[in-house]
């Protein structure tokens, strides 16, 4: 009685090749039946089900987060790959590479045959998968700045660049922000990104923090209206008679007298 076999069934690790690279005629192996098809009158085997699963042997030795270098073995438009103990590959996807610089451009301080040092992310022994990570061997610089950085606060930011449809900030070192050209201004005729210049200062609103893509959005609008706000609270009401220029008038002589006292 004879079995079969597949190519795909004979190694964990090497797909694809030819059986002969693999074992030699009359060499004696062990194998797993896997299916018999009486009808067919076929039996499948399989020679790799009688060796340790190399992903299986990781995950035991290599859990996530455990740290250890390996070989760039491929670097492809997805991220590098990295030889692994156990003859095995790991992938760092692009996203993984570098906090602060895009993947595209990261990348490129790595060649086939450098080694490198990266955290396991993630094992999928059933899809054979394992994600690992350069960045996340330091701590994330956007978390460390971010705690000084809350929701609903007004903050000085420096204006980086000027974009047709608003423009970028840094807010503090290792956190940037946007301000969308429709926030730049109550007025409408004052929301023009041609106002600003690559390194202004400006104070904004902070409407929203996104840890997940890494930004935060601000509105120099929402900080106008909340200090007109404050001001008709304070210097007047609608019925006080007071026109909105009186009211805004008053609180900037107050915030000058400040000043002065202070100074």
């Amino acid at each position: 009685i004879e079995g079969l076999v597949h190519v795909s069934e004979m190694s964990w690790t090497k797909k694809n090749v030819h059986p002969g690279k693999i074992v030699s005629t009359s060499q004696e192996v062990e194998v797993m039946v896997l299916d018999v098809d009486p009808v067919k009158r076929r039996i499948s085997l399989g020679l790799k089900q009688c060796m340790d699963n190399p992903w299986d042997t990781f995950v035991t030795k290599f859990p996530a987060n455990t740290e250890l270098e390996g070989e760039v073995k491929n670097i492809t438009e997805f991220g590098l790959f990295v030889g692994l103990p156990g003859d095995i590959d790991g992938m760092v996807h692009l996203s993984d590479i570098d906090w602060e610089r895009p993947g595209e451009e990261a990348i490129q301080d790595f060649k086939k045959g450098d080694q490198v040092r990266v955290r396991v992310l993630d094992v999928d022994v059933e899809k054979e998968r394992i994600s690992l990570g350069i960045k996340q061997l330091t701590a994330d610089p956007f978390e460390a700045s971010i705690g000084t950085v809350r929701k609903g606060e007004v903050v000085t930011c420096t204006i980086t660049q000027v974009q047709e449809n608003g423009i970028e900030v840094e807010i503090t070192e290792g956190v940037h922000g946007f301000i969308r050209k429709v926030e730049l201004a109550r007025d409408r005729a004052d929301q023009r990104t041609e106002r600003f210049s690559v390194g202004d200062k400006i104070d904004a609103k902070v409407t929203q923090i996104d840890k997940g893509s890494r930004r935060v959005s601000l509105s120099v609008k929402a900080r106008e209206m909340e200090e007109e706000k404050a001001a008709m609270a304070e210097f007047g009401s609608s019925d006080s008679g007071a026109s909105l220029g009186d009211i805004l008038g008053a609180a900037m002589r107050q915030a000058r007298q400040k000043e002065d006292v202070t100074k």
